[in-house]
């Protein structure tokens, strides 16, 4: 006799004994492909992308309502990582939107050295490489990666340390907190870190574009 097909599974109907084995084959095959189709279905999704499914990994972290991660890097990269990486980039970037600005807003550390006078926040660039302070940036700006790269290890390693804390509160922000006030201040900087990174990238194209002052219009 000629197999018969159902589904993915092929099942030989040689012998009478034989088909209480195949009916249990094909009641489990049944039952899989529903379970799969219910479950693809009923799947959670994303809040922020309703048509993409809930990035699963990004639980337990500050900001998970949302589920945002079209790209899904944090299906095959430690979120460990992504967070420090996130933190660390919007908190240089609300930092470097402000001193953009400022420059051209005309504040000024003293003294000022004459060859500085005049400069903007895009022409300041040229000038510190050609007098080698731009040399001394890279240099210190390397020994802080160097620090911060021996302490993601660490986190990656289990020390326990959670993602761009470095215990670094003068302000005291988070001082005598209670736990929904600590995750809500910490998903304020998140958000506000993810804007300037989009609000410094802007700057400096709009200021490139127009060559002008703030408010580069």
């Amino acid at each position: 006799p000629q197999p018969a097909r159902k589904g993915s599974v092929y099942v030989g109907f040689g012998v009478a004994n034989e088909h209480e084995h195949v009916s249990q084959l094909l009641t489990r095959h049944i039952f899989c492909d529903t379970g799969r189709a219910v479950t693809s279905l009923n799947a959670e999704k994303s809040k922020a992308l309703p048509f993409l499914p809930y990035p699963e990994n990004l639980k337990g972290y500050v900001g998970e309502e949302a589920g945002f991660d079209p790209f899904r890097f944090s299906d095959f990269a430690p979120m460990d990582f992504l967070r420090e990486a996130e933190l660390k980039h919007g908190r240089i970037c609300m930092l470097a939107w402000f001193g953009f600005c400022a420059v051209d807003l005309g504040w000024r550390i003293y003294p000022l050295p004459e060859a500085y006078e005049g400069l903007t926040s895009v022409t300041a660039h040229d000038k510190l490489v050609e007098y080698g302070a731009m040399s001394q940036l890279f240099l210190w700006i390397s020994v802080a990666e160097v620090v911060s790269t021996i302490a993601l290890t660490q986190m990656l390693s289990g020390s326990g340390r959670e993602p761009g804390d470095f215990g670094l509160d003068p302000i005291g922000f988070l001082k005598d907190k209670s736990e929904d006030e600590v995750k809500r201040m910490k998903l304020r900087e998140l958000k506000n870190g993810r804007l300037a990174m989009l609000a410094f990238s802007g700057v400096v194209t709009q200021s490139v574009l127009t060559q002008g002052p703030f408010p580069y219009v």
